[in-house]
């Protein structure tokens, strides 16, 4: 079996969240979902499981963070090119994300940030190696 990753986040609203990753490119894996819990396929390996709070309960072994507060961590998706990391970005923020940051150039790599309604953070950002510097810095 292939190595894959489930990143699991809690949702107020699923049907809203679900909405909201499908306008940045997942799709729905309905094998895997329900009223409590849908899976968004971003690629052969790579899945978002977005649950209810009931349901994230069932297998969390701590209180759940507010996220709309507090960060609890980052998610950072790649994408094919800058123009691709835009127009995901403006998909999201028409299905109702907010961007807290300006994108940020770093040279190889553009990134921009997106917050979904429960405040979960995204990293779009495409990357070039070749312009990936040789040399770094003393430090």
């Amino acid at each position: 079996m292939a190595k894959q990753i489930f990143i699991n986040l809690v949702v107020m609203d699923l049907q809203k969240s679900m909405d909201f990753y499908t306008a940045l490119g997942f799709t729905n894996n309905p094998q895997f979902s329900d009223d409590t819990a849908k899976c968004m396929v971003w690629s052969d390996h790579i899945f978002l499981m977005i649950m209810t709070a009931d349901k994230f309960n069932h297998f969390a072994t701590k209180p759940i963070a507010d996220t709309k507060s507090t960060l609890a961590g980052l998610f950072s998706l790649s994408l094919g090119s800058v123009d691709e990391v835009n127009q995901v970005m403006a998909n999201g923020l028409k299905a109702g994300g907010i961007e807290p940051a300006e994108m940020r150039d770093y040279g190889f790599m553009q990134q921009r940030t997106i917050e979904d309604f429960d405040g979960h953070t995204w990293e779009l950002f495409f990357m070039d190696m070749s312009k990936f510097p040789t040399e770094q810095p003393n430090g």
